[in-house]
């Protein structure tokens, strides 16, 4: 290679869920051989399935083929790479939830994760999980955000970004009703602070303004609706503030969104998940990026889900998709600019 030649970054791409859109949005990204200009693709499923889901699209160009391989470690620059899981013949139901579908979902994270941290690949896209089928005795986390943090021993933040706003959601996939008590001063300054060094390391954002979402309807209505906000909200963004990070609030989020206030600030810090993520899907459904901020590795995932309905009808869009691959290897070139500039700072 020449040393002038920029090196490829290579993209591990989990298969998620065979039976739905997933193998769909990656091979129409991949079918585009300029997305070898940005990066090398290493899939973590099979070949086989992967030529499956290929027939069935009249969308993309049938002389695509698809590189096997027994490990990463062999993956090719301008190739289809897949690693693949197994050599036994898989049963495809599409559209359908199956415990085959659930294994395989199990095994192309644990192996693509374990070659992130052996350094065979340098970043991580997830193809949509079925949230159920994939428990199982070693898999006990309610969706990837939380068996990333799991497997990389690190607390982590859950990023949904787009081109209009970047918002955090506090607790994630948790039940509304449990939302109030796991929104302790503690886990707010956490989830505050990671988003102000993702904002700052990820996004090359100098000075960021980041906006807090109350609680309650109109942040309690001074009283009337309410004291949470005033109570908890308001003293983490004063504590926030001495610490240096520039947060806000705490906004209302019907008028925070409705007036576009957004506009005003580099990230969003919403409380739980239905208040960041009805917003961002209203905003970027086909576009958006699910980000997990704070982990020592780039892993983004399309904010879309499996797509049972259309599965294997060449009707899924792989905008998202193809949005996470492009931020995954802009937040890898960032934080290698940014730590090169922060190595050796004056003293």
């Amino acid at each position: 290679m020449n040393n002038n030649e920029e090196k490829k970054i290579r993209v591990a791409i989990t298969h998620g869920d065979l039976n739905g859109v997933g193998y769909e949005v990656i091979i129409k990204t991949f079918s585009d051989n300029r997305m070898f200009d940005v990066c090398t693709p290493v899939l973590y499923g099979s070949s086989k399935v992967a030529s499956y889901h290929k027939k069935l699209l009249a969308s993309v160009p049938q002389e695509m083929n698809f590189l096997s391989l027994r490990d990463a470690s062999e993956a090719q620059d301008r190739r289809y790479n897949v690693v693949n899981l197994t050599q036994e013949e898989i049963k495809i139901d599409l559209g359908k939830s199956t415990e085959v579908a659930g294994a395989l979902s199990r095994e192309s994270l644990n192996r693509a994760c374990a070659d992130l941290k052996d350094g065979k690949v340098d970043v991580l896209v997830t193809a949509p999980i079925n949230k159920r089928n994939i428990q199982a005795a070693d898999f006990d986390f309610p969706g990837h955000t939380e068996y990333l943090s799991h497997q990389f021993g690190s607390s982590s933040l859950m990023l949904m970004v787009c081109d209009r706003i970047r918002i955090g959601i506090v607790t994630n996939h948790l039940a509304l009703k449990d939302v109030p008590d796991a929104l302790t001063p503690e886990l707010l300054i956490e989830k505050l602070t990671i988003l102000d060094q993702s904002l700052r390391r990820d996004f090359r954002i100098t000075r960021p303004k980041i906006a807090v979402l109350a609680l309650d309807p109109h942040a309690g209505d001074n009283g009337v609706i309410g004291d949470f906000d005033a109570k908890v909200i308001t003293p983490v963004i004063e504590k926030a503030q001495e610490g240096g990070i520039l947060a806000y609030g705490p906004f209302p989020s019907d008028g925070f969104f409705g007036s576009s206030q957004f506009n005003n600030f580099d990230g969003v810090l919403a409380l739980y998940h239905d208040q960041g993520l009805i917003p961002f899907k209203l905003m970027s459904f086909t576009e958006g990026v699910n980000y997990t901020a704070g982990l020592p590795y780039v892993r983004t995932s399309p904010a879309h889900g499996t797509g049972y309905d259309i599965a294997g009808k060449d009707k899924a869009s792989e905008q998202s998709m193809r949005s996470a691959v492009y931020l995954a290897c802009n937040i890898y070139r960032n934080r290698q600019e940014y730590d090169e500039l922060t190595a050796n700072p004056l003293k």
